[in-house]
């Protein structure tokens, strides 16, 4: 039993899976998200889509930061995870305007005082109003904050998402097919849009980063911050405390706001991709939940799927590794490792799109390729050897 399950959580949701396969599949079930038809305007040419998710874990961390330095800025990045969660699950469909978020807060006000919920809610209208400036327009319908201390120990930061549009500018999967390239477009580094250096984490897997990177001393100060059941061998295992610093291109960063660099949402680059390629574009995966084997839940038919030019690890993996001990294998089930966004496409349109993010200084490239298979396989090869995900 791995780390990951040993903390009652895990990578693949397994159990989410089996609890809502009988419910209705929606429109195009290889699609990234849910699509229903139109039930508001009750036009055939348009669809309607839900979705909700969240900074999950992470808010412990902003957490821990605040508590050990007092800066509160930390609670703005929770809130762009929050949405940007919900954002490019959208954005794999093809939705890059004009959508409706509505937030959920649950707080322990014994913990969090009002301050932090004026930090997560103005930083939420603050991203909104960073993604305005580029074109994408997401409208602020307010949400549901409750002091629910009895239920949760310190705060749950999460969303709901929801947009109408026209059928015909959908993504749905269908389209990927053996010859296809993907495209993999880079979760670290400092977007144009991006005020400081991403380390690429996401909003996942952040109950393994937390656990394993930093040290003991943290479930003796605050233990507020974990499952009381939780075996001991298992909690805060790692070195390090939010405070020490990691050295990265010449930079002393400090591994706090490495574990909390906000979300990257691609956005503003898939908005542009989209309105120039659509025709070219067969499938658009976020690398989320389930890491770099996420793409495997939605093909439309079984293929191999070979990941054979990955990017380098960003450091923050590296220094996760380093501190848990886990192997290859866990590690791209559960993190990124390097690129949250992949698209599928044609080779010319490849090269197209990896200019395109050059503009937004993301780094792209062709990461692997589509191939014909009598079942669903995913491979990935590197530095690390070779790893086969069979589906």
């Amino acid at each position: 039993m791995s780390l990951y399950d040993k903390r009652g959580v895990s990578a693949q949701k397994e159990e989410v899976h089996a609890a809502i396969q009988k419910l209705d599949q929606g429109l195009y079930p290889h699609a990234f998200c849910k699509i229903y038809p139109d039930y508001l305007c009750n036009n055939n040419d348009w669809v309607n889509i839900m979705h909700a998710d969240g900074a999950g874990t992470k808010s412990i961390l902003a957490y821990l930061w605040w508590k050990e330095t007092g800066d509160i800025s930390a609670w703005k990045g929770i809130a762009q995870d929050a949405v940007a969660m919900n954002l490019d699950d959208l954005l794999c469909v093809g939705i890059t305007d004009n959508l409706l978020f509505s937030s959920t807060i649950d707080r322990n006000k014994s913990v969090i005082n009002g301050d932090i919920l004026e930090a997560i809610i103005n930083g939420t209208q603050e991203f909104f109003n960073i993604l305005k400036e580029t074109g994408v327009h997401i409208h602020y319908l307010g949400g549901e904050t409750a002091d629910v201390g009895d239920v949760v120990r310190t705060i749950a930061v999460n969303g709901t998402m929801t947009a109408r549009w026209p059928k015909s500018k959908l993504i749905t999967n269908e389209k990927i097919a053996a010859g296809d390239v993907i495209v993999g477009f880079s979760s670290a580094g400092k977007a144009s849009y991006e005020h400081e250096y991403n380390s690429g984490l996401g909003s996942n897997g952040l109950t393994s980063a937390r656990h394993d990177v930093l040290e003991k001393y943290y479930s003796i100060q605050y233990p507020e911050t974990f499952e009381s059941s939780l075996p001991d061998e298992v909690v805060y295992i790692g070195k390090n405390k939010m405070t020490d610093t990691l050295n990265i291109e010449g930079n002393e960063i400090p591994i706090g706001k490495l574990l909390l660099s906000p979300t990257r949402t691609y956005a503003p680059l898939l908005k542009k991709i989209l309105e120039d390629l659509f025709a070219d574009i067969h499938g658009i995966i976020h690398c989320s939940g389930g890491g770099q084997t996420k793409c495997m839940k939605y093909l439309p038919d079984n293929f191999r799927i070979i990941k054979d030019d990955l990017f380098t690890v960003p450091p923050v993996f590296n220094l996760i590794q380093t501190n848990s001990g886990a192997d290859w294998r866990e590690m791209y089930q559960v993190f990124n490792m390097g690129h949250r966004l992949e698209i599928f496409t044609n080779l010319a349109a490849a090269e197209i799109m990896i200019a395109a993010a050059a503009s937004f200084n993301i780094k792209a490239k062709i990461i692997g390729r589509v191939e014909a298979s009598p079942t669903k396989e995913l491979v990935l090869k590197g530095g690390f050897g070779e790893i086969v995900y069979p589906y």
